[in-house]
């Protein structure tokens, strides 16, 4: 039977115009993400991770050696508040996006460096926000992003911040 299966899956790869083969390839395969993600205007889409707990929250990205394009953490609050961050134990450059309820930019920091020493600049923003978005430094120029400007939040709905 298992001899029959081969067969017929040979002829079928032939009548496609493939030939079997005994090596493998590798394909990346583009998958559309059903985790979290944020879509900026220009249609880019940061697939993120998620800082929904007093815990998360204060760990973020620290201690991260890179961030690739297209990821990011958001921090999700219990009430929107004024949230300042700070870059203490972060290895690496960040943009910083505060957004409002109706996911609006409310302010952005752009290339925010690493913490050099005690005690660590903070980064204001403009005004209150319920979430703030972390990118790989450079990225929010890149896509053009300013104050006034909304994202789309795509496949929060079973999150809540506690």
């Amino acid at each position: 039977m298992k001899t029959l299966a081969i067969m017929l899956l040979t002829i079928a790869l032939a009548g496609m115009g493939c030939e079997p083969s005994s090596r493998q390839v590798n394909v990346p395969v583009a998958r559309p993400s059903n985790g979290p993600m944020v879509v900026f205007p220009d249609g880019f889409k940061i697939d993120c991770e998620l800082a929904d707990t007093d815990e998360t929250r204060q760990q973020g990205l620290m201690y991260r050696e890179s961030l690739a394009p297209g990821k990011g953490m958001i921090f999700i609050f219990t009430q929107a508040g004024f949230y300042p961050f700070w870059m203490k134990n972060t290895l690496i450059p960040l943009d910083m996006i505060w957004l409002d309820g109706t996911k609006k930019i409310v302010s952005i920091s752009e290339k925010v460096p690493p913490c050099a020493a005690d005690p660590c600049p903070t980064y204001p923003p403009t005004g209150n926000a319920l979430y703030v978005l972390e990118i790989a430094g450079g990225e929010a120029a890149k896509h053009h992003l300013k104050s006034g400007d909304s994202v789309v939040m795509q496949h929060f709905e079973n999150f809540v911040a506690r």
